[in-house]
């Protein structure tokens, strides 16, 4: 969803991205990547398709990607 722009279930095209939100620490869809609450932490982006209800997470960072590969590979 996050390139085609199209839900891989039903085809639609409504897909809304929700973003990280700044300053939000141990809530939300992220990945530490740190035994420490405010460091190293990884924002999961959602892509949501709006005609069915199907949600996708990307890590957008290839930077973060690393980071989870050293951490948890």
């Amino acid at each position: 969803m996050k390139n085609s722009r199209r839900c891989s279930k039903c085809g639609g095209s409504d897909i809304v991205r929700i973003p990280d939100r700044r300053g939000r620490c141990a809530s939300g869809n992220n990945i530490y990547t740190s035994n420490f609450e405010n460091f190293g932490k990884i924002p999961v982006i959602r892509y949501v398709c709006c005609s069915c209800g199907y949600v996708e997470n990307w890590v957008e960072d290839p930077a973060s990607l690393q980071a989870i590969r050293t951490r948890f590979g």
